[in-house]
């Protein structure tokens, strides 16, 4: 991966079209501007129950979105990143179908994961309570299969997305075929989505275990046989992204984005600092993204709050979230918890740019810090133009992540790059690009808490930000200038 921006979108929400729309925008409004693209599952079909994360054939590009030659076109020009999703895959798969018809002789019995599976001797009170959810409710579907057969089918985030069992051989049939379809059509990078609930085991949390970690390190390395980096994606407690770290190409600093909101409406830089000075160096970092605003990043350890808290107090996360609900006029609690469907207990929805008030001043102060911080940039489209919280899509479909995953037309985007705030934000992208100082040492000038800098030094070429949160002022200097 280029130590450059990255952009991440889906291929027709960002000018309404495909992957060839896409790639005439790369090199035309937004050209120059990134040294990689993560494209978010352009796999058939893309608007399934969970926006392309429940595929039914992940090895075919969804043909409204163009084909794989399409996808290989663009990634001769730039880095492409791609989803593998690890977890599950679509209950209309032909796999399943397959299963359905014909049960245990289905030479796809193996390949979706049961309750039974996990738990031959059957699950205990304490067993069910101890699984890790990401969502309401046990992680199971009951099933009944055309031929008659009833499986209690395990199903982490809703019952169309069948868990894969990635231990068992077909399982891992499945993954290899995808990672070598990913391969041979010009990605250059994949992210394991959902990875950290692929592992279940008995009398365990079924997230982010022992054999999870080892798992991990298996489709790494199958990654690096292929040519192909890894990059992790995890919500959890932040010493386990500090953990992953060392054993993967990159993961994703989902802890900055709490973490420079607290600062801006604390006007306090104190746990931001303490971060920043342990956050992984091969990190992704982020302020959004097509999910919401990672919680669960900064707080404690849920198995053990006493003896490991988070990266913010209890009360203090609280607060910050009740400040995105009062930015955002209320609109964020609509799309947030109970109040949507396909929550996430662990994320806020709203755009960046609304959960800051739409302040551009603010906003920019978070994308210099996010620029500075170690690790590679990437830029949600949404965020790319400080998009607004799109409150008639999440009307539409009732599903809280859409209010920051607004379709936007050609139209809508030379109208968005007239704005100051727009143009700011690629001036910090190109010097992002072009300094040779974010090549070196990252370092942080010590400062009151009411302020930070941050420093990166390459030989005689340096880059400084100063931030000043108190008056909410941002300055950088560097060996250029």
């Amino acid at each position: 991966m280029k130590n450059k921006v990255q952009l991440i979108t889906y291929a027709d929400r960002l000018g309404g079209g495909n992957i060839s729309v896409l790639q005439h925008l790369l090199n035309g409004s937004l050209a120059g501007l990134f040294g990689g693209v993560h494209i978010l599952p352009f796999y058939y079909p893309k608007d399934g129950t969970d926006a392309g994360f429940d595929p039914i054939d992940h090895t075919m590009v969804d043909p409204s979105l163009g084909n794989w030659a399409d996808a290989k076109a663009l990634g001769k020009e730039i880095d492409l990143m791609a989803d593998l999703i690890v977890n599950h895959v679509s209950a209309q798969s032909p796999q399943f179908l397959d299963y359905s018809e014909k049960g245990d002789v289905s030479v796809y019995n193996g390949l979706f994961l049961t309750m039974g599976r996990v738990f031959p001797k059957g699950a205990t009170e304490s067993d069910l309570l101890t699984i890790y959810r990401p969502r309401p409710g046990l992680p199971f579907t009951n099933v009944t299969l055309k031929n008659g057969q009833k499986r209690l089918l395990w199903t982490t985030f809703t019952s169309q997305q069948l868990d894969i069992d990635v231990t068992h051989p077909q399982g891992k049939a499945y993954l290899q075929t995808v990672m070598q379809t990913l391969s041979e059509n010009g990605i250059h990078m994949i992210r394991l989505d959902a990875v950290g609930f692929a592992i279940k085991n008995s009398g365990t949390s079924c997230f982010m275990i022992p054999e999870t970690f080892d798992f991990i390190d298996e489709l790494t390395q199958q990654g690096k046989n292929l040519g192909i980096e890894v990059l992790v994606e995890i919500h959890s407690y932040y010493r386990n992204q500090i953990e992953i770290a060392p054993k993967v190409d990159r993961v994703y600093d989902f802890a900055l984005p709490p973490l420079v909101l607290h600062a801006i409406f604390n006007r306090s830089a104190l746990y931001l600092k303490q971060w920043l000075a342990i956050s992984p160096r091969n990190a992704i970092t982020v302020l959004d993204t097509h999910d919401g605003i990672g919680i669960i990043d900064v707080g404690a350890d849920r198995n053990n709050p006493i003896d490991n808290p988070g990266l913010i107090p209890h009360v203090e996360l609280d607060a910050l979230v009740e400040q995105i609900h009062i930015n955002s006029n209320g609109q964020s609690r609509k799309a947030t918890g109970e109040a949507a469907a396909n929550l996430d207990l662990y994320q806020v929805n709203c755009t960046f740019y609304d959960a800051v008030g739409r302040n551009d001043d603010n906003y920019l102060i978070a994308r210099a810090i996010q620029f500075f911080a170690p690790g590679v940039p990437q830029v949600y489209y949404v965020g790319l133009l400080a998009g607004e919280n799109d409150m008639a899509l999440l009307a539409r479909s009732g599903v809280g992540r859409d209010i920051n995953r607004h379709y936007y037309t050609l139209k809508d985007i030379e109208q968005a790059l007239q704005r100051y705030v727009v143009q700011s934000l690629f001036e910090l992208i190109r010097f992002r690009n072009q300094h040779p100082a974010f090549n070196g040492t990252f370092s942080l000038p010590e400062t009151e808490n009411s302020k930070i800098a941050m420093r990166w030094d390459n030989g005689d070429d340096w880059a400084l930000l100063e931030v000043d949160l108190a008056l909410g002022r941002y300055k950088i200097s560097n060996s250029t200038n």
